[in-house]
């Protein structure tokens, strides 16, 4: 595998794993907004988007300035990228579980109920985001790519950047599709969307330890 289809694919990878919290947003957002038009939907995948973009380059800046200056610390950042997105990745993983055994533990009646008060909640709320809503969503979900900049300290600055804008590609799109399936079919996936990206997370997680002891 060359360098450049390495960085396709784990970029692909960390996209596809930071942008599952923001999945989890665009189909409360898909709710909230049934008749939500496509300009609309791309102005909302695109805020994610693009502090999913932001957030790995700003914490690739920190990171590669922090090695810069204290050479010692590089023999510790497979390390540092493991624990931080075991951490991540695990909260994200733990939090979906507990949302699908939350779910199936309920009854149908209590299920019924708690949906139809989360409907009435979400109708009683205003049903258009303004854009400081979506700007504290949007740091809210992309917050935890700030420890990509550990994950993608041995690129350059070009390859951080290319990094970067692959990772704000793909969040576009499964923002996007959240948008949609939020339309049609509310939150159900938010568990399992969870438990998919802290599985990606950990897998990457592992993958920049081993690499780096080698």
């Amino acid at each position: 595998m060359n360098m450049i289809t390495e960085l396709l694919i784990t970029s692909a990878l960390l996209g596809a794993g930071l942008a599952m919290d923001a999945f989890s947003v665009s189909l409360a957002d898909g709710l909230n907004e049934a008749d939500m038009s496509t300009g609309r939907m791309l102005g909302i995948a695109g805020t994610f988007a693009a502090f999913q973009f932001a957030m790995p380059l700003a914490g690739w800046v920190l990171v590669h300035t922090a090695v810069s200056a204290f050479g010692r610390l590089e023999i510790l950042i497979p390390w540092i990228a493991l624990i931080l997105l075991l951490y991540i990745g695990g909260k994200m993983l733990l939090e979906g579980l507990r949302e699908n055994m939350q779910s199936k533990g309920s009854g149908s009646v209590d299920s019924a109920s708690g949906h139809a008060e989360e409907q009435e909640t979400i109708q009683d709320s205003s049903n258009r985001l303004g854009f400081a809503d979506l700007a504290v969503q949007g740091i809210a979900t992309s917050i935890d790519a700030l420890s990509v900049g550990f994950a993608i300290e041995r690129y350059s600055a070009a390859e951080a950047f290319t990094s970067s804008v692959i990772i704000g590609l793909v969040t576009l799109a499964i923002c996007m599709f959240g948008l949609a399936a939020g339309k049609k079919a509310g939150t159900r996936l938010a568990g399992k969307a969870s438990i998919l990206g802290g599985l990606i997370l950990i897998f990457i997680g592992m993958e920049i330890w081993i690499r780096g002891l080698i």
